[in-house]
């Protein structure tokens, strides 16, 4: 799996997750089964947030509701995209991700696989605009919230990826 991903610091001292290709393209909208099995890709990894030092692990469920939660299937447009490349960098969002920050487990359809509750998490990335002649004008930076569900086997796993939004002041500059 080829990745150009790096994580870069911005001006104050806030860790962002650069994204330098944008491997999920669509005029109209994004083919998620592709997504979803870009995703499979990471299932069995795991990786430590370094603010917390929590243990993340991708779980055979992650891709599924990455690609098709309720969430997901609301996005459009640019939004749409900036999900879709951002699972790109997931394993660097993890590392990334500050705010921890715990939910109660609110419904029945999760007694088992969120048995002790969820956590958020915050975490940034930038995807790349592109000029007309194919070369990168700037980068446009999103925040997200990573959800991520405390299991009944005591590990927390990643669950999705919600709340996308596009910081206004924040656009860097190639």
């Amino acid at each position: 799996m080829q990745r150009k991903v790096n994580v870069v610091e911005d001006l104050d001292g806030n860790k962002i997750v650069f994204i330098h290709d944008v491997r999920f393209k669509g005029k109209r909208s994004i083919e998620w089964i592709d997504v979803e099995t870009y995703l499979k890709e990471f299932v069995g990894e795991s990786y430590v947030i370094e603010d917390t030092n929590d243990m993340i692990y991708i779980g055979a469920d992650f891709p599924d509701e990455y690609a098709h939660s309720e969430y997901t299937t609301s996005l459009k447009g640019a939004n749409a995209k900036a999900k879709a490349n951002a699972s790109q960098g997931v394993p660097e969002l993890i590392e990334i991700a500050t705010g921890k920050e715990y939910r109660k487990n609110t419904k029945m359809k999760h007694s088992k696989d969120a048995k002790f509750g969820w956590y958020r998490y915050t975490s940034r990335f930038a995807l790349p605009v592109y000029k007309e002649s194919g070369e990168v004008e700037r980068y446009n930076v999103f925040n997200v919230i990573m959800v991520v569900r405390h299991a009944q086997d005591g590990k927390l796993y990643l669950y999705d990826l919600v709340n996308i939004k596009k910081e206004t002041s924040n656009l860097f500059q190639s």
